[in-house]
């Protein structure tokens, strides 16, 4: 069941990817054969490499939190915005892929229509998207046993339907081969077949979707994680792998309006209405692959807001309005890439192929250097290395060949949006970072207020009966301790008691494994333990509670509605920076969670109050 939810992605590019890769061996197609063998081989190299780390990262390792762990944060923002861009072209790239297998089977005078129902079923899974709708294997199966099952009749049918050609075309290889041996050199030949390669990359695409999704399996995660890569790998490297032979054994040329599949499949046959059948099942998962972009787009850039390079309105996931930022922000995007391109695939195949090579490298250089620095504690270092090392020169040969072959044709564009992106992210973090000095210079005055933890449990229970203030906080700083202080002085002997209201959140920096996340936890108790000492210090007996979650404001609604139930006379508090002269910029990059848990308190008849901190400019 993994393999069905997780491979769809991965398997989809079988659609596309032999068809780019075929296209380019510019009339040589003896080198089918040899490019097949590398296809298959780079899906088991890197589908191996991925296995690896799963069994490092546990949690999740995509490709962001890898190159943030094992490189460095600067190394982090760039797989992170590369994995942003490919979001989005995975979008655009399926389903431009999709429509022409639709169209392929269509009258040739309804080409004209291909990008505007390319728009309107992007527009509609934004929409579908919009109204909360989820993965779920129970809807995905039947599409994806069914390419299958329609792949593997063409594999099979086309096999014996051409099992006499093979003597033919394998005398026409060997002669073709030492023809263009001779009149083009090894040289020339390896430079046709390293385009050839490099043009088929999209073919690994979606390889590290298991690695992304190891937290939505049942456990034992790990031994699950890796059968299911296992799966992928097989049935990746063999569907790829045998579309290319067949074009050879079928002598597949393009035809106008058609894809490569479309004629290898009629070739097979089998009538039209296998063809449609067959068409249909590729075009249905290519769109079901492309919900892939706005499921995991939206996650990527959670955890880059969580560390600071994007705005921290994207981090909270569970916020309806959070949650379309991304999913708008992501469809917008793929619908302006469909109309730079106009739905011209090999374009989106190079731009795509770019930044998931980009990821692949960083991914694999990680593990690399992870490798050599930890191999005095991991005997099993000179079996890992090498295949990351292998995985490491396919990826960078695929990454460099792409970008030089295409910069002028489109590769140049993506090249410049992911350094934009990167810049941008950059910009965005050095601004947080100078808030965050201003609070610090706040903490440091505010800090000198005695606050040392008292043991928990000396003091009485509070009285449910009391008026309590009820104040939701994060560490122990400025912020938080400006805003309790704000209180007592707003209300002068008004509440008789206090409730310290914090979630630990699981993001890219703690979703690592279960050392990380019981040291968050540990962290927040601890601020929340100092909150609660200075409380009681000022004579104001108090307590505090605390979940760990990966949604915010889910968790802190859920905390407070609990408090509310406890403690009836309640007003809920939490504190919001305010700037002496907000810009434009700054409305986006500050933190909406205090609206957020305010605006569903207010629905559930529950009062609550935001206070300003003021941050000079």
């Amino acid at each position: 069941m993994a393999w069905v939810g997780l491979g769809a992605d991965g398997l989809s590019s079988s659609a596309y990817g032999p068809d780019e890769a075929f296209r380019a061996l510019s009339g040589h197609t003896e080198l089918a054969v040899i490019l097949a063998l590398a296809t298959a081989f780079t899906v088991f190299i890197i589908s191996y490499a991925y296995s690896r780390i799963i069994e490092h990262f546990p949690s999740g390792g995509g490709g962001y939190v890898v190159a943030t762990k094992l490189l460095g944060a600067p190394f982090g923002v760039v797989s992170g915005s590369a994995l942003l861009v490919d979001y989005i072209l995975t979008i655009t790239v399926s389903i431009a892929s999709g429509t022409a297998q639709i169209f392929s089977f269509l009258p040739l005078e309804y080409r004209y229509l291909m990008v505007p129902v390319d728009m309107i079923v992007i527009l509609a899974l934004i929409v579908m998207n919009l109204r909360g709708v989820k993965e779920s294997i129970t809807i995905l199966t039947p599409i994806f046993l069914l390419f299958l099952l329609t792949h593997f009749i063409v594999i099979l049918g086309g096999g014996i339907k051409y099992f006499h050609q093979i003597p033919t075309v394998t005398s026409q290889v060997h002669h073709n081969l030492s023809t263009g041996f001779s009149t083009l050199g090894l040289m020339g030949m390896f430079i046709i077949l390293a385009r050839a390669y490099s043009r088929g990359a999209g073919t690994y695409t979606g390889i590290e979707a298991v690695s992304n999704g190891i937290q939505i399996m049942r456990e034992p995660r790990i031994p699950t994680a890796k059968r299911t890569m296992v799966y992928m790998a097989v049935s990746l490297a063999v569907t790829a792998g045998a579309i290319l032979l067949l074009y050879l054994l079928m002598g597949v040329n393009q035809q106008e309006g058609k894809t490569l599949n479309a004629v290898m499949i009629e070739s097979v046959g089998l009538g039209s209405w296998f063809v449609i059948l067959t068409l249909i099942a590729e075009a249905a998962l290519l769109f079901v692959a492309a919900q892939s972009g706005f499921v995991d787009g939206p996650r990527v850039m959670a955890n880059m807001a969580n560390d600071r390079w994007l705005p921290h309105r994207f981090s909270s996931l569970s916020d309806r309005l959070t949650m379309h930022y991304g999913i708008m922000l992501i469809g917008g995007a793929s619908i302006a890439t469909l109309f730079y391109t106009g739905g011209n695939i090999d374009a989106l195949v190079t731009m795509y192929s770019i930044n998931v090579f980009i990821t692949f490298s960083l991914t694999e250089i990680g593990m690399v250097r992870f490798w050599i620095t930890e191999r005095r504690s991991h005997p099993e270092w000179k079996k890992s290395l090498p295949i990351h090392c292998i995985g490491l020169v396919l990826c960078l040969t695929i990454l460099t060949v792409v970008i030089v072959e295409k910069f002028a044709e489109g590769a140049w564009m993506t090249v410049v949006i992911t350094s934009t992106l990167i810049l941008l992210c950059t910009l965005i973090r050095y601004h947080y970072r100078v808030v965050a000095k201003k609070m610090r210079a706040l903490s440091d005055i505010l800090k000198d207020i005695p606050s040392e933890p008292e043991p928990m449990g000396v003091a009485s229970p509070l009285n449910p009966r009391y008026p309590t203030a009820v104040l939701l906080v994060g560490s122990y700083d400025g912020l938080g301790i400006h805003s309790f202080l704000n209180i007592m002085k707003q209300f002068p002997g008004y509440f008789k008691q206090a409730v310290f209201v914090s979630v630990a959140v699981v993001d890219s920096g703690s979703f690592k494994g279960n050392a990380e996340v019981e040291n968050l936890e540990r962290e927040t108790r601890s601020a929340l333990e100092q909150y609660v000492s200075l409380s009681r210090h000022l004579g104001l007996p108090a307590e505090f509670r605390t979940s760990t979650g990966t949604e915010a404001v889910e968790e802190a609604e859920r905390l407070c509605l609990a408090a509310a139930k406890d403690f009836p006379n309640t007003v809920f508090f939490a504190g919001k920076l305010v700037f002496q002269k907000e810009k434009w910029y700054q409305k986006i990059l500050h933190n909406e969670t205090a609206q957020a848990i305010q605006q569903r308190l207010q629905w559930e008849g529950i009062s609550m109050v935001v206070l300003p901190v003021r941050v000079w400019n």
